[in-house]
């Protein structure tokens, strides 16, 4: 049985170069990167210093000069936290500047933390609606904007069917109405070029295991003078801004992976939307009442996602997976939990219709082969479940 992985957009396999990278600081190299006065703490923490200089490379931020300078990349756990560090301390700075602005097709990480700040801390909260193809408007963000606007985060690109933001716009209307702009770039890094300079974002969230480094891992992009509480307490690591014992094998493998993801950008694009396209037209040509999920053009090239009408995506997922074929029919953080995409319900598809998408998701270690025997494999699934189904009239 081949086994056939087409869930890149829930985790990376972690890159064999970054496992190396990472292994000397789990065995002989472990010491604490906040000890400065011997050698094995002086190791581990150059090392970080490498990988901050990495991670700021793959987003076009400042390096840091030196092991003792942060500047404006600070390592989390995960992108959640970074999501939830932004959201949840930047509304407090300014009790006049508690409006924030999001759109409904987030990560839960950022929709829900906004509803808590609702709850708990008395913010105002707007959520932009997208148009069929899951984008958000910027004329729909300039007419949101208020006096006491504090913050607007909108995703780069989205985790279930890749529509990208027009990021670089929507931060200049938020900082024409006086709000800092954030962005979660998770699925975007290491597929599209990311320049937070350019875009001139106050903060970027990114997670390591998207971009074939280790889970456990993340980052957040703060721009230099933004101001920000600190999140976590009890120690002065990470410049004051994020306390705890920093995780030195996690974040080295982060920095390689990042580097790695660096060089391969340019060529890996047309590679990906390629077989991305060679798996829509495969699918589109043998399967009928197929439809495509998101952004035609302006999207990730590495994620497809596709309804089958008559047929569950979870069903299909099974069948897929006895034959080897690991796909996913939603946001993978959604994992057993058969509500609805609120992504796909956002972007105006029938809730029957949402129930029966299917998201593939490409990474490089994907091969022609891959996509042919998917191919191979699919339309015979789902006409199986299109036959079992009583509301199937074909």
């Amino acid at each position: 049985m081949p086994n056939i992985y087409l869930d890149n957009a829930a985790t990376t396999r972690i890159d064999e170069r970054a496992l190396e990278a990472m292994l000397p600081f789990l065995r002989e190299n472990f010491g604490n990167a906040s000890a400065k006065y011997y050698e094995m703490g002086k190791i581990a923490r150059r090392a970080v210093l490498k990988a901050r200089q990495q991670v700021s490379a793959l987003i076009n931020a400042v390096k840091p000069e030196d092991e003792d300078r942060v500047n404006e990349l600070v390592f989390t756990a995960c992108a959640t936290e970074s999501n939830n560090w932004v959201i949840k301390t930047v509304p407090l700075i300014d009790p006049e500047k508690n409006h924030i602005i999001t759109s409904s097709i987030e990560h839960h990480s950022v929709l829900e933390t906004c509803e808590f700040m609702v709850k708990n801390h008395g913010a105002q909260l707007t959520v932009l609606y997208v148009d069929q193809y899951g984008q958000v408007s910027p004329d729909d963000l300039r007419d949101a904007m208020r006096p006491n606007t504090g913050l607007v985060s909108i995703m780069t690109a989205n985790n279930e069917v890749g529509t990208i933001q027009p990021v670089k716009e929507l931060a200049r209307i938020a900082h024409d109405g006086g709000a800092l702009f954030h962005t979660d770039a998770v699925q975007a890094a290491g597929k599209i070029k990311i320049d937070v300079q350019d875009w001139d974002v106050d903060f970027l969230s990114l997670s390591g295991h998207k971009f074939h480094a280790p889970k456990g891992v993340g980052a957040l992009y703060i721009r230099k003078g933004t101001r920000l509480r600190p999140f976590m307490s009890g120690g002065g690591q990470e410049g004051g801004r994020r306390a705890g014992t920093l995780n030195v094998a996690g974040i080295v493998g982060m920095g390689e992976a990042a580097e790695i993801a660096v060089g391969k950008i340019e060529e890996l694009d047309p590679r990906l939307r390629a077989m991305t396209e060679k798996l829509w037209k495969g699918i589109s040509a043998s399967v009928p009442k197929v439809h495509r999920n998101g952004h035609p053009d302006n999207r990730l090239p590495n994620i497809l996602n596709v309804r089958f009408e008559g047929a569950e995506g979870e069903a299909i997922l099974l069948r897929l997976d006895m034959f080897g074929i690991q796909v996913a029919s939603g946001s993978a953080c959604s994992t057993g939990d058969i509500t609805p995409s609120h992504v796909l319900m956002a972007m105006g598809i029938p809730q029957e219709d949402v129930h029966g998408s299917i998201r593939f998701s490409l990474s490089r270690d994907t091969t022609d082969e891959d996509i042919e025997k998917t191919l191979e494999i699919l339309p015979a699934q789902v006409q199986l479940i299109r036959d079992m189904s009583v509301t199937w009239n074909g």
